[in-house]
C-alpha cells in the first residue's frame, strides 16, 4: 500500500518488509512471519553497500518489536547524520503504530523504545491512542489534546504532529488484537459513526516549540479498510515534501514553517487536505464495489442449497462470507490511481483552526 501510494505521487522507493504475511490479518489467519531486527539490518547493510542509501525521506510504519524498533532508529540517526552539512536534505516521517481505543496490540516494551526515537523524528503521525501514550496526557477535549500536541513538541521536540482519528469524547470501542492497525482516516469508531465526522488535528512548532493547530474533519465511513494508515502516511510523505517545495523550505531544517505562517497555511495542513480528498474518493470507490459483493453474496445465499448442516458447517458457511467481504473491502488504490494524483473536492478538506476552548 505504502510503496503504490508514492510511487503513484512519483517518488523513488526502496522497502524493508517488517513483516511477510501472506494477506493482511483482517482476513482472521494468516501465513508468514514478522521480520526480525537482524534480517532489517541485514537488508539495509545491503543497500549500503551498493551505495543505494541516499535518501531524501525515510516513512517507518509498524514495527513488530522493541528491537526492530531500535534498528529503524539506528537507521534513521545514521541518514541524520549524513545530511548534517545540508538542512533539509533527510526527512523522517514515523508512524508510531502501538495501538487504538485504548488497547496496545504490540509488546509493552514498543512504546518506550519509540519514546526514545521521537527526539529524532522530523514527523510524527499517532492516532489519539498513541498520542496518549507517547505524551502521557489523556485526551479528553480539545484543551486535552493541545496539551498532548505542546508536550511532543516541548518534550521531544518534534517539529511536526498529525494526530488521525480524533474522536471526542474517546471512544469506548474494542479494538481487534490480531490487527496491526485498527483506526486511521475514514476507519471508524462508534463514536465517529455516531456523529458521522472523525477529526484530524495537526500542528507545526514555532521557534519557540509553541503549537500552531489546525483541524481537518473527514466522513465516517461504516466499512473497516485494511491499510488506511500506511495509505495515509505514504500520501503525506509525498505531499508534504510537494508543499514545502512550493514554500522553499526544502533547504530549511525541519522543513519548518517561520512562525509568521498561520497554521492553516503550514504545508503541513495543505498536504493533509490534498491526503484526505485522494483517500475520501479512493475508499468511497472501494465502498461501493463492497456493497455490490455483498449483493452478490445475498443473492447467492438465497438460491443456494443445503450442502450442510450443524454448527461446523455453520462456521464454515460464515468464515467463507467473512473472507469474501474481507476481499472486497481491499482498498482499491491501484485502479483509481488518478484520484491520487489528482485529487478532487479540495473546497471539503479545508483545514481550520483549532480553538482550544471549544
Amino acid at each position: 500500500m505504502a510503496t503504490f501510494a508514492m510511487q503513484a505521487l512519483g517518488c523513488e522507493v526502496t522497502a524493508i518488509n517488517t513483516v511477510q504475511f501472506s494477506n493482511h490479518t483482517a482476513y482472521k489467519q494468516v501465513k508468514g512471519r514478522k521480520t526480525p531486527a537482524e534480517e532489517v539490518t541485514e537488508l539495509y547493510e545491503g543497500l549500503k553497500q551498493s551505495h543505494l542509501d541516499d535518501f531524501d525521506v525515510m516513512l517507518s510504519g509498524y514495527c513488530p518489536s522493541a528491537a526492530v524498533v531500535q534498528e529503524v532508529g539506528k537507521i534513521a540517526r545514521e541518514s541524520r547524520f549524513k545530511a548534517t552539512t545540508k538542512p533539509g536534505s533527510f526527512f523522517w516521517v514515523l508512524d508510531p503504530v502501538m495501538g487504538d481505543n485504548g488497547k496496545i496490540y504490540v509488546n509493552e516494551d514498543v512504546v518506550p523504545a519509540y519514546k526514545a526515537l521521537l527526539k529524532d523524528a522530523d514527523l510524527i503521525l499517532p492516532n489519539q491512542f498513541e498520542a496518549e501514550l507517547l505524551s502521557e496526557v489523556k485526551i479528553t477535549d480539545y484543551a486535552s489534546l493541545a496539551t498532548a500536541i505542546e508536550t511532543l513538541h516541548r518534550k521531544y521536540r518534534v517539529p511536526h504532529v498529525l494526530i488521525t482519528s480524533v474522536t471526542l469524547p474517546p471512544t469506548t470501542t474494542s479494538t481487534p488484537q490480531n490487527q496491526s492497525r485498527a483506526s486511521s482516516p475514514f476507519v471508524n469508531s462508534a463514536n465517529a459513526l455516531q456523529s458521522g465526522k472523525l477529526s484530524i488535528v495537526g500542528s507545526t512548532a514555532t521557534s519557540d516549540l509553541k503549537p500552531r493547530l489546525f483541524r481537518l474533519t473527514v466522513p465516517a465511513l461504516p466499512v473497516f479498510f485494511s491499510g488506511t494508515g500506511d495509505m495515509f502516511a505514504a500520501l503525506m510523505v509525498a505531499r508534504l515534501r510537494e508543499s514545502c517545495q512550493a514554500a522553499d523550505l526544502l533547504t530549511t531544517n525541519h522543513w519548518q514553517s517561520p512562525d509568521d505562517v498561520e497554521a492553516t497555511e503550514l504545508p503541513l495542513a495543505k498536504a493533509a487536505e490534498k491526503v484526505l480528498a485522494s483517500m475520501h474518493a479512493v475508499l468511497v470507490k472501494t465502498m461501493n464495489a463492497r456493497s455490490e459483493e455483498l449483493k452478490r453474496l445475498d443473492d447467492e445465499a438465497k438460491h443456494e442449497l443445503n450442502v450442510g448442516i450443524g454448527e461446523e458447517a455453520g462456521q464454515d458457511k460464515s468464515l467463507q462470507r467473512h473472507l469474501r467481504l474481507t476481499k472486497a473491502a481491499e482498498v482499491r488504490v491501484v485502479r483509481n490511481w488518478r484520484d491520487l494524483v489528482e485529487p478532487q473536492d479540495l473546497n471539503d478538506f479545508r483545514a481550520q483552526v483549532v480553538a482550544v476552548d471549544q
